[in-house]
């Protein structure tokens, strides 16, 4: 036990390395918090970070505030859909009301 030395890291990084390195290559932190009681579950909370720059978010697929028209004056505005599924919304939309005015005369 006398022998043991100390290793240390011979290379020093610091804090501007170490946060292009994550910006650079990305990291995910996740994590799940569940809290039950007499094996009831009263919470279930399941939590994914994401940390990367915005153009390795890119390279993965994930643009999400580009579409988001609070974040970006290009978005488009959040209920308007591509033209197949707003016809079918539409077309779902016009039934429903018709149901509920069928009914609404029913009850009178």
């Amino acid at each position: 036990m006398a022998n043991q030395k100390m290793m240390h890291a011979t290379e020093a990084t610091n804090l501007a390395d170490i946060l292009e390195r994550v910006l650079d290559k990305g990291i995910v932190i996740a994590g799940d918090i569940k809290i039950s009681i007499a094996d009831v579950d009263l919470l279930n909370i399941k939590i994914r970070l994401l940390i990367a720059s915005v153009d390795k978010a890119m390279e993965m697929g994930i643009n999400w505030w580009q579409q988001d028209p609070y974040l970006s004056s290009n978005a488009k505005d959040s209920y308007v859909f591509s033209d197949a599924k707003g016809a079918r919304l539409e077309k779902e939309n016009k039934i429903l009301k018709n149901k509920l005015e069928r009914l609404k005369a029913e009850v009178k």
